[in-house]
């Protein structure tokens, strides 16, 4: 074989060494196969995309397996879909009753659109003592479920605007309902999204332009994000061809794809400048930057991974769905972090500087005002230690007072028309219509199950029970009846607990009670049970991986307790904004007298994960300056004064994003926002940037001892170059 002149004269490819840097090289060399490929990736998963808002399931909170489940699913089967997901119409006049020819004219034409869908297994017409209100002014219209829960929410979208088209200047016309709830809530949390997530880009580029100080720099996260949302919502809307996902699996990947990528960005950005500054040609600059920085993020990624793979061990499709959804963007904002984002770094050059501001051109990766700070927490870590604890200690105090609950009514704006249907049915019919519980039984203990249940305390009204049908209106050989059991009170009146507890336990062994305050119910006791043990595994893994990557035991535990404090003080602070409601007027909602349901599992997953994504950043850095020196001190100095002005930038970011959802109007995206902005915030200033370094400081050498066994047993990771 021979060479060309050309190649002959070429320099000499620069050596790199170690995993990281070799990839980080690789990518550099490739760049234009790396753009072709995550072109095709980006292009391929993005034909699905603009379909994932329509496309995803609006159903999926319960807790698969309980009692209420198999009552809803009995209902469709033998009860012609008259389960929690039926979907009831309320037709209601001011000035006319049913006898009336304009109330009847409405009740046909609501009839005859719920008859003519498809996923409609039969309408049931109003009847007097049941569905029909007392003086004749309110009647429901019963829809019953012919599909599964999530097609049942779309058709309650479908036909809202058809069935709103029935109503007269005399005659209201609502659909309400589970599945009609779950269509508005959807829809109105789907609207508050967007909204919040257009606020926040002007907020987020305006941060990222000052931290990066470089127009071309700032808009590198941008190539992660849009790269990693438009991959992870393919992926999305594919994974849905094979298991419901939830609509509200976009919603979070959207946040947190925005979040990571910056905060990965600007990790590796920051690195690289440094590398270049040093003397180092692009590609060196590179893989310097991947074989320090990269493996830092690297590591975060597999901790934001690991927290939220703890959530899948929930029973709650929408809630595991959820924490996919997340997963699948983290993956991709990952990837590309890794590949795309080393390419372009190598292909720019001393060219990321373009555009620079004027104080961005005399900025260097180490930050003088860090570097002071640091050696303020050295040369008083004990008053600082105390401070930044008492603070973190006390606002974790009101969680001992938290009530949680699932969503109620009030989640959904006042103008929507399910709230309308169950503000009207309340008013005519009486409090807990809305929630009424449904007991499945044998036909041989119908008598007795609807003595006992009429008996119970908290039951207002019970229906006669009613046998179970083919579907041609014809009794089947199931053997079993459905009875209504009408509650006393609200739907989210905590009272309902209690009344459900006593039905199960004084009916005959044949009865299962469910319906749509019974599956609330259940799936709040689903995620209660499983809430120790998603939190210990999150620690035991955060724990395992923080030991893997450091090689230290203490300093990995300190890494891992202090996450709790943010933890416990931003659920401290959500106790007292959404359960007492301080702040509620300014914040423009109204509380519940609870926090949602889902929020502490879900919530401390994510919390974790973003509070172990600065732990690792903060103890990276730490110890790479300290497998340098050798120094505990100079390392603890050097490593705030390196990563501090990273972390704080990264969490300005954060906090922004986080905190534009409480613009929101739904109140379950407005406690995220507020929690998770209050958790960054705390974590970002009070623990990475005062509590660790300070334990850091008073643990000295002794944080990074490891016994020489451990040190066999686990992987030789170093962090410096």
């Amino acid at each position: 074989m021979t060479t060309t002149d050309t190649d002959k004269h070429a320099p000499p490819r620069e050596q790199v060494h170690g995993t990281m840097a070799r990839l980080g090289a690789a990518m550099a060399d490739r760049f234009a196969l790396v753009v072709v490929a995550w072109i095709a990736v980006v292009v391929a998963l993005g034909a699905a995309a603009p379909s994932v808002f329509s496309s995803l399931a609006g159903a999926g909170w319960q807790a698969d397996g309980s009692e209420s489940v198999q009552v809803r699913e009995l209902a469709q089967e033998h009860f012609g879909g008259t389960g929690s997901d039926a979907l009831q119409v309320v037709v209601h006049s001011e000035t006319h009753t049913v006898d009336a020819p304009e109330m009847a004219a409405a009740i046909a034409g609501v009839t005859g659109i719920l008859d003519a869908d498809s996923r409609i297994s039969q309408v049931v017409q109003p009847q007097p003592g049941m569905t029909i209100s007392p003086d004749g002014h309110t009647a429901i219209v019963l829809g019953g479920a012919g599909a599964d829960p999530n097609e049942m929410v779309t058709a309650a979208g479908d036909l809202a605007d058809p069935l709103a088209a029935v109503a007269t200047d005399g005659i209201e016309i609502h659909p309400t309902g589970a599945s009609a709830l779950w269509s508005d809530f959807n829809a109105a949390n789907h609207d508050a999204m967007i909204k919040a997530e257009m606020f926040s880009w002007p907020v987020t580029l305006a941060i990222m332009v000052l931290a990066f100080g470089s127009l071309v720099a700032a808009g590198l996260p941008l190539l992660l994000t849009m790269a990693g949302l438009v991959a992870s919502a393919g992926a999305l809307v594919l994974l849905n061809e094979f298991t419901p996902i939830s609509v509200w699996a976009m919603n979070f990947a959207m946040m947190f794809a925005l979040a990571l990528g910056i905060d990965y960005a600007l990790f590796l950005v920051v690195r690289f400048r440094d590398a270049l500054r040093s003397g180092a040609s692009a590609r060196l600059a590179v893989a310097e930057t991947m074989s320090t920085a990269g493996k830092a993020v690297l590591l975060s990624g597999l901790t934001v991974l690991v927290s939220l793979s703890a959530v899948l061990l929930v029973p709650a499709p929408a809630v595991r769905t959820m924490a996919v959804g997340i997963m699948l963007a983290v993956l991709f904002v990952l990837a590309a972090t890794l590949t795309l984002l080393p390419a372009v770094l190598g292909k720019l050059g001393g060219k990321v500087n373009a555009g620079s501001l004027p104080y961005a051109k005399r900025q260097e990766h180490r930050s003088p005002l860090f570097g002071r700070w640091g050696a303020l927490v050295h040369r008083r870590p004990w008053p600082l230690a105390v401070g930044a604890l008492g603070v973190l200690v006390l606002l974790s105090i009101p969680v001992f007072g938290l009530k949680v609950a699932m969503p109620s009514i009030q989640v959904v704006p006042e103008d929507a028309a399910v709230r309308q249907g169950y503000e009207i049915v309340q008013e005519q019919m009486g409090a807990g219509v809305p929630g009424t519980l449904q007991i499945v039984a044998a036909a041989e203990d119908a008598d007795e199950v609807a003595r006992v249940a009429a008996a119970t305390e908290g039951v207002a009204t019970v229906s006669p029970p009613m046998p179970a049908t083919s579907g041609v209106g014809t009794p089947d050989d199931s053997g079993l009846v459905l009875l209504q059991a009408v509650p006393a009170v609200d739907p989210s009146d905590p009272a309902l607990a209690g009344t459900l507890d006593r039905l199960r336990a004084e009916l005959p062994a044949s009865a299962i009670v469910g319906g749509a305050p019974a599956e609330n119910l259940d799936l709040q006791q689903a995620l209660n049970d499983y809430l120790p043990i998603v939190m210990a595994v999150i620690l035991v893994l955060g724990f395992l991986l923080l030991l893997i990557a450091l090689r230290a035991p203490l300093v990995a535990l300190m890494g891992t307790v202090v996450s709790l404090l943010s933890t416990g003080a931003a659920f401290g602070v959500a106790k007292l904004i959404f359960q007492d409601g301080h702040g509620a007027g300014l914040l423009g909602f109204e509380p519940q007298g609870f926090l949602d349901g889902w929020g502490p599992v879900f919530f401390f997953a994510m919390i974790f994960a973003i509070a172990m994504d600065y732990t690792v950043f903060l103890l990276s850095t730490v110890k790479e300056h300290y497998e340098r020196t050798g120094d505990a001190v100079a390392a603890q100095v050097e490593g705030m004064a390196h990563s501090g002005r990273v972390i704080f930038a990264a969490a300005a970011v954060m906090v922004g994003v986080f905190f534009s959802f409480a613009l929101a109007q739904p109140l379950p995206p407005k406690e995220m926002g507020i929690i998770l902005g209050v958790a960054v915030l705390l974590d970002a200033v009070l623990v990475r940037l005062v509590l660790l370094p300070a334990l850091l400081r008073l643990t000295g050498a002794a944080a990074w001892w490891s016994p020489r066994w451990l040190r066999r047993a686990l992987p030789a990771i170093s962090f410096s170059h």
